[in-house]
């Protein structure tokens, strides 16, 4: 097997590790706050971040990946950043109304577009730009109801648009410039995330829901919730960095919807959650959206590796 098919093969297995394990803890976390009333979002966040470092610290032990350190103020900066926007995002689902967070999640495509664009020159083709149109419009029809604004609300959103888009674009460029695997990352910038969030966790959770995490009543069942959405974790952190390593930020923002979607039919189907024609429809568009993206970018893809090749053979 060539270098070029298990290079394939292994994108593949990243992505579709991310969709699965990323859909199991939003149904797992469902179930958790709506179901058992465990609202405490950020501060589990920050107990996923420390079940993952634990596992990647096994992983270490057992020899299963080379710890690699490099430039520590890049993982120090790095994990605070991932921090903060975990806390932003959950901020601004907070303050704003659910169809106005699914906006802004929304904006983060374009938003990481137009970075990549001014400050890294890369070029995204017209026929990515039309797809990545018929897929936010597509998701937009399926997910965004009401939109209700305010100031705060939107001051947020904006902050966790732009931390959000810097992160991915980090998680990127980092792997690449460093020469460190999506492991390697994960594992130096964990503790750095877990910190974060384990400060200002309790803070925001209080600040939300009116509740004190401490105070909570942890029933065994709801005990064993969280220890499987901190099992189930490990891998979405893991895929999430892989992914993003492998690819692009836009292809994991593009396959984030693709997930969205996902959810929504599994919420139907296991949650009885609410679904109506328009949902169907603006899953269907961006079906259509996510289908057309991956098309060209395999097209464009094979496109760069042909000149690679013909320049190579020149050059020889």
């Amino acid at each position: 097997m060539g270098v070029k098919q298990r290079f394939q093969l292994g994108t593949v297995g990243a992505l579709s590790l991310s969709v699965v394990s990323s859909v199991s803890i939003v149904i797992c976390n469902k179930a958790l706050i709506s179901a058992l009333g465990f609202t405490f979002a950020t501060t589990l966040t920050s107990w996923h971040l420390l079940a993952t470092f634990c596992s990647l610290h096994m992983a270490l032990w057992m020899k299963l990946f080379e710890h690699k350190p490099f430039d520590s103020r890049a993982v120090t900066g790095f994990g605070i950043l991932n921090g903060c926007s975990i806390g932003l995002l959950n901020l601004s689902l907070g303050f704003n109304s659910v169809g106005f967070y699914q906006m802004t999640k929304l904006a983060i495509i374009p938003c990481t577009v137009l970075l990549e664009t001014f400050f890294f020159r890369k070029k995204f083709s017209r026929s990515i730009q039309l797809s990545l149109a018929i897929l936010l419009l597509g998701v937009g029809i399926a997910t965004v109801t009401d939109l209700q604004l305010n100031i705060l609300g939107s001051i947020l959103s904006l902050l966790a648009i732009v931390t959000t888009c810097i992160a991915q674009i980090m998680t990127n460029t980092i792997q690449k410039r460093f020469k460190v695997s999506s492991t390697q990352l994960l594992y130096q910038s964990c503790p750095y995330q877990a910190i974060t969030l384990f400060i200002i966790g309790p803070f925001l959770d209080g600040l939300l829901t009116k509740q004190n995490v401490f105070a909570f009543k942890y029933t065994p069942e709801v005990l064993v919730f969280i220890v499987v959405s901190c099992l189930i974790s490990v891998s979405v952190n893991f895929s999430t960095f892989l992914v993003i390593g492998k690819t692009s930020p836009v292809t994991y923002q593009v396959l984030g919807h693709l997930k969205t979607c996902l959810v929504l039919a599994f919420g139907y189907v296991l949650f009885r959650d609410p679904f109506s024609w328009r949902n169907i429809f603006g899953i269907s568009v961006a079906v259509v959206g996510m289908v057309l993206y991956s098309y060209h970018c395999a097209i464009e893809n094979q496109q760069k590796a042909s000149e690679v090749i013909l320049q190579l053979s020149q050059a020889k």
